[in-house]
């Protein structure tokens, strides 16, 4: 049984991001579809609770620090982030390339832990952040240990589009990655999101052989070749895989 109450006020967080870091009462109306009565309830209550601010001056609400907590309780208390880190953090050291851990949330990858190396690809991924599965080496990873259609239903459930000229996004291309990646245990994404990144990656799977998340070493074209990053890379993630999965 679903609370309404609780589902609308998570609508209301969930209605802010990079394009609309703030937002009138009538703006959080639309976005959530309450009226603005209703709307007006949850956003005071939420203010109250700290979770949203409310400007004085342009009555526009925003997100407040407070929402960072439950994201922080899930990295301190979820267990696969804690099995994971030592193995990140001896990946990146050993390296000195970026390291990430993912997780698969319906037809998107979710960042929950990442290891710097001295050559950041992209200053702009966080944790917490969300990609598109069917272009990333760590979503076509996880993907490839689901029942074929399981995978090809959630690739179907989602907009796809080609991001750079390398995006494989195409159903018969994805399933050929697919079939691939099963076959030998590891995924490899070439630029097909961000031009010059190369991503190496293998599945973290549970006592059923289910993908719980995927870790990837991230490089850049300018520092090495796709072959040269596949082949030094790929025995890293796939061990470290194993190891996590057997932990």
């Amino acid at each position: 049984m679903r609370v309404q109450s609780v589902e609308k006020a998570f609508r209301v967080l969930g209605a802010f991001d990079a394009m609309r870091p703030s937002l009138s009462l009538t703006q959080l109306a639309a976005a959530i579809e309450l009226d603005k009565s209703a709307t007006q309830r949850f956003a005071h209550t939420l203010t109250m609770l700290g979770y949203l601010s409310k400007d004085p001056t342009t009555k526009r609400f925003a997100l407040t620090v407070k929402t960072l907590d439950l994201g922080y309780r899930f990295i301190r208390t979820n267990a696969l982030v804690e099995r994971a880190r030592p193995y990140l953090l001896h990946i990146s050291n050993t390296t000195e390339e970026t390291v990430n851990l993912t997780v698969l949330d319906g037809a998107e990858v979710v960042f929950v832990s990442r290891m710097a190396g001295r050559h950041v690809i992209n200053a702009d991924i966080v944790v917490g952040m969300r990609s598109p599965a069917y272009c990333s080496a760590p979503g076509i990873a996880m993907l490839a240990r689901l029942p074929p259609e399981e995978a090809v239903a959630i690739l179907d459930s989602t907009e796809r589009h080609p991001i750079t000229p390398n995006t494989v996004w195409r159903m018969d291309g994805l399933r050929d990655k697919l079939r691939l990646t099963a076959a030998r245990g590891y995924a490899t994404a070439f630029e097909e999101m961000h031009h010059g990144d190369l991503s190496v990656a293998a599945a973290i799977v549970d006592a059923h052989g289910r993908p719980i998340g995927a870790i990837n070493i991230a490089t850049l074209r300018s520092r090495t070749t796709p072959e040269a990053a596949e082949q030094t890379y790929m025995p890293m993630v796939v061990d470290a895989a194993r190891a996590i999965s057997r932990s």
